[in-house]
């Protein structure tokens, strides 16, 4: 019970600083902050990756308070993504991270047509990234010159349930089938030994064979960028919730039990930008520890030690790194788009999404965005 009151008060402190955000923000999509003030992708760059999280969060908090507000500021941005659904070059594999939390969240709540047709076009064009010799979803767009087609990366694990949801939707299996052959490559190549998975993977696009893994957002290759090992987390455990397969479920906790074995080395501080980075560093990312506790969450169906784990990061970021400051935009501080980055400590808005999500997830309250709301059983 106590438990539950603490979560209670964070989440009413939260819902009455986003109902100001969102009077004072019509019409934007955001990606980071600047003095505070949330900034506008919609103006800049309405192909980004992250464009479907403030919406998505606007969803949960409709969902959550049933405030018209919110559902006005989620359809701003469904609609505005649009935009983004007729230009060839800025659909990639992050459909999901889009129209996920954007589309899918309008129709599930209220069954919507034209958010169920936004949401098909873009689950047809994810799964035509498929690449059918080495069983993966080609991630990045390049300039034609095919330097990327042979490119996948570990997040794409959160954009599959798009392909989840449209099997189900329309009874065809052949979505389905490629989230699965896509998983099943990850679970292959991108998981090492020891739980950790790589960042981005090359592979010959014409013979489907893994050439090599390549360092990316993280601190070298090699070494476990934390990011990347929350989207594995969350990732597998989602799949194997579609599914019902116990091997992404088993692969799921193996990640999870590495992410807490290495954050539990910083017990007093936030989770690293990489678990690997030099220890006199002390960045870190509050958006790896957000999603984290997501995927955690969902493995504690399975295992309470993994609830418990949730439980202990989302602490941590609501007692150090939240701001409820009404004059701000973002709710979490120090986060971080990259290791290598000169924004540092940045404010993101997937990191707001994902607290937000997990947060409403402890209570029972959550929409189910990247979730099926029929959940598979796992023998």
């Amino acid at each position: 019970m106590k438990k539950q009151v603490w979560i209670q008060d964070v989440l009413e402190a939260i819902e009455g600083k986003l109902y100001k955000v969102a009077e004072r923000s019509p019409g934007i999509i955001p990606y980071t902050t600047v003095d505070g003030i949330f900034d506008d992708t919609s103006k800049s760059s309405i192909c980004w990756w992250t464009n479907g999280f403030f919406g998505g969060m606007m969803w949960q908090m409709y969902h959550y308070t049933g405030k018209e507000l919110y559902r006005e500021r989620a359809i701003s941005v469904e609609e505005k993504l649009d935009e983004n659904l007729i230009i060839p070059d800025g659909m990639d594999h992050d459909s999901g991270f889009k129209w996920l939390p954007t589309a899918v969240a309008h129709y599930k709540i209220d069954g919507s047509w034209q958010s169920f047709r936004r949401g098909i076009l873009a689950a047809e064009n994810l799964a035509g990234r498929f690449n059918l010799a080495g069983n993966f979803i080609r991630a990045w767009n390049d300039s034609n010159d095919g330097s990327r087609a042979g490119t996948a990366i570990i997040d794409c694990m959160m954009n599959l349930p798009l392909l989840y949801w449209a099997s189900e939707v329309t009874k065809d299996p052949r979505f389905s089938q490629i989230a699965i052959r896509h998983a099943d490559m990850a679970m292959k190549y991108f998981i090492r030994e020891n739980g950790s998975a790589i960042h981005i993977g090359e592979f010959d696009p014409a013979t489907g064979e893994f050439l090599r893994s390549v360092g990316g957002q993280g601190y070298a290759d090699g070494s476990s960028w934390t990011r990347g090992q929350a989207w594995a987390l969350y990732g597998f455990v989602l799949s194997a919730l579609h599914t019902g397969e116990k091997k992404y479920l088993e692969t799921a906790k193996r990640v999870a039990d590495n992410f807490i074995l290495q954050a539990s080395k910083r017990p007093d501080m936030g989770v690293s930008i990489d678990f690997d980075q030099p220890l006199d560093c002390k960045r870190e990312d509050s958006s790896a520890a957000a999603i984290a506790a997501c995927g955690l969450l969902e493995l504690g169906k399975f295992d309470e030690k993994y609830s418990e784990a949730a439980l202990k990061l989302l602490e941590f970021l609501v007692e150090n790194r939240l701001s409820l400051d009404e004059n701000t935009d973002y709710l979490l501080s120090n986060c971080a788009d990259s290791f290598w980055s000169n924004r540092e400590q940045m404010t993101l808005i997937y990191a707001d999404y994902f607290l937000v999500e997990a947060l409403l997830r402890l209570m029972d309250k959550d929409l189910p965005i990247f979730k099926s709301k029929k959940e598979m059983t796992i023998e």
